[in-house]
């Protein structure tokens, strides 16, 4: 006969396998999801332009930020984090990018929004390479799910241009 010893961890051992095999199939169901966000960003205005006194460029932007994202939710997702960054080259870097605003979104009913702000984080370049810069305004997002991988994805709006001379 078995101790309790060995029946418990039987029953223990039996009772984690089959949370884990749920577990997955949660996990799985999520890349059944056809996924369709939409989202749109304005630049109303350039609050300032300037150079700071270090030698840095910094520009302040009132934004309209507008975005359906309800399509990344599902029964397995815990939340959304969100945020818009501006993407621009300079002769140092290939790639710079600058996160402007940030939220994070806890359920489905939140994830469509309409946001009029300025960035809420300094836009700052290490260098004076922003007058006349093209840049691009990307929203990107973290999909965090109860259960499973975390995954990521974006999308980027073009054709913003800064202007010559600082403000």
């Amino acid at each position: 006969m078995h101790s309790f010893g060995h029946r418990a961890n039987a029953s223990f051992t039996f009772a984690l396998t089959i949370l884990a095999v749920l577990c997955a199939f949660a996990s799985l169901s999520d890349n059944f999801n056809p996924q369709s966000p939409e989202a749109q960003v304005q630049v109303l205005k350039i609050n300032w332009f300037q150079k700071k006194p270090v030698g840095d460029d910094e520009v302040s932007l009132t934004l309209n930020i507008s975005a359906n994202l309800q399509s990344l939710f599902t029964w397995n997702t815990k939340q959304v984090f969100v945020f818009l960054a501006a993407e621009y080259e300079t002769p140092k870097n290939a790639l710079n990018q600058v996160s402007l605003w940030d939220g994070i979104i806890p359920s489905k009913d939140d994830a469509k929004f309409w946001i009029h702000t300025s960035n809420k984080y300094h836009f700052v370049d290490q260098g004076s390479n922003l007058r006349g810069k093209d840049f691009n305004l990307t929203l990107h997002w973290h999909v965090m799910p109860k259960t499973g991988k975390m995954f990521a994805d974006k999308i980027v709006m073009s054709g913003f241009q800064l202007p010559q001379s600082y403000r």
